[in-house]
């Protein structure tokens, strides 16, 4: 029998790859109780689509991805060698170019934040409600998703 987790979750690993990032938080998910409904696990999924191609493409390459959940947030964090911090730029509309990831990290997420780490790089967080099942038709709606403001910490 798996030992669900209630009160706090944690999970560090270094994906080789986007499609890793994004096995690691299904099965980090799978571990929490009670579950995040679908809607709250496909934004998480994104974010750590988004955040850690971002790193693999333009911040040298992933040095860590921490996954971190208590009853009422999801945390993603994600650290790269890189000093600079993720921009904004217009969206390619004929979708070869992306531009699209950081605006979907800011919308989905309750609060982003891009710190200096102590060896270097960098680490961008999101925080994003956890959502689960139970809170289906709480304060957010029958079923509706929480739009909160983001904030960015430099």
């Amino acid at each position: 029998m798996r030992n669900r987790h209630t009160d706090h979750a944690q999970r560090t690993t270094c994906p080789a790859t986007a499609a890793q990032a994004r096995d690691d938080m299904r099965d980090f998910f799978s571990e929490l109780s009670p579950a995040p409904t679908p809607e709250c696990t496909d934004n998480a999924v994104l974010v750590v689509s988004e955040l850690v191609t971002n790193a693999l493409r333009h911040a040298g390459g992933l040095t860590a991805l921490r996954l971190a959940a208590d009853r009422t947030t999801l945390e993603i964090t994600v650290r790269d060698p890189s000093h600079a911090p993720p921009r904004e730029r217009p969206p390619d509309l004929d979708g070869a170019g992306g531009g699209f990831g950081w605006q979907l990290v800011r919308f989905v997420s309750r609060t982003v934040a891009v710190t200096p780490s102590r060896n270097g790089g960098k680490s961008v967080r999101a925080v994003l409600p956890r959502c689960p099942a139970s809170w289906r038709a709480g304060a957010a709606g029958q079923g509706g998703t929480e739009r909160t403001r983001w904030r960015e910490l430099h």
